[in-house]
């Protein structure tokens, strides 16, 4: 694989497992030395497996625990990334949990919960990642002083009963991903989103666990498969690189043809 992140530093959040790991797994092979971001101890064995399989392919990496929620170890895990590597380059916000409910049980707690990690973590992170970009400047690395990929979902645009909270968190992203491109795109930092689909993950696993139940989704994607976090990890090397060097403010879709509205697909 062409090592199109050579020498470029990634954090990347919520990495132990599922998406995340994909993603620092396709940025190591890209080149880049990845942070493997985790939210609580008992993370830290997945986070460390991840580690284990960059630096087995020839990679580099180190985990690191982080609640991307609380502001003083979002801080403080910039910090720590710095005075290691020296900077950051690239940050893939992928953090994100669900806890769901019909609307008119949905707690409070739960509805601050996801908030909290799903759109307060990012603005977190991008806030700290975006400090140093503009501390550093374009470095040589890449055309641009820094790239932010935040991680949103085709729940941005489609409206999900029953997550009202996930739905929620997901189109705040978008509109804070376009806010902070517009705002920083004069100072060469591109920050784009993906926005992934059915995605086989732990945290959907029930969606497709069983044929039948894998039917039932199936009717969602045109293209007709689940998609898998290497599918992601792939779009996130391309964000991150110099091959979208002039794509800033965007959305990318990774979907397999979900927001196609797959109901028309026979004439309605």
């Amino acid at each position: 694989m062409e090592q199109k992140l050579k020498g470029q530093i990634a954090i990347i959040t919520g990495a132990s497992s599922g998406i995340g790991a994909g993603c620092a797994i396709e940025l190591a092979k890209a080149g880049a030395t990845v942070v493997v971001n985790y939210p609580i101890p008992q993370g830290k064995e997945m986070a460390e497996r991840v580690v284990e399989e960059i630096i087995a392919n020839g990679g580099t990496a180190i985990s690191y625990k982080c609640d991307v929620s609380k502001e003083d170890e979002v801080t403080g895990m910039f910090a720590d990334t710095v005075k290691e590597f020296g900077t950051v380059d690239i940050l893939v916000n992928n953090a994100g949990l669900q806890k769901d409910a019909p609307f008119t049980e949905m707690t409070l707690d739960q509805w601050n919960y996801v908030l909290a990690v799903n759109l307060t973590g990012q603005f977190l992170c991008a806030r700290e990642a975006i400090k140093e970009f503009l501390r550093r400047g374009v470095n040589g690395k890449s055309k641009s002083a820094g790239k932010i990929i935040c991680m949103s979902s085709v729940h941005e645009v489609i409206p999900w009963a029953g997550h009202a909270n996930y739905a929620a968190s997901k189109g705040g992203v978008m509109l804070m991903m376009k806010t902070i491109a517009q705002e920083f795109a004069p100072k060469m930092i591109r920050i784009n989103s993906i926005a992934p689909g059915a995605i086989a993950t732990p945290i959907n696993h029930d969606a497709w666990d069983t044929q039948a139940h894998l039917q039932e989704l199936l009717k969602l994607i045109p293209q007709k498969r689940v998609g898998q976090v290497g599918d992601i990890g792939k779009a996130a090397v391309w964000l991150a690189s110099d091959d979208s060097d002039y794509v800033n403010g965007t959305t990318l879709f990774v979907d397999g043809g979900m927001t196609l509205y797959p109901g028309f697909e026979d004439n309605g």
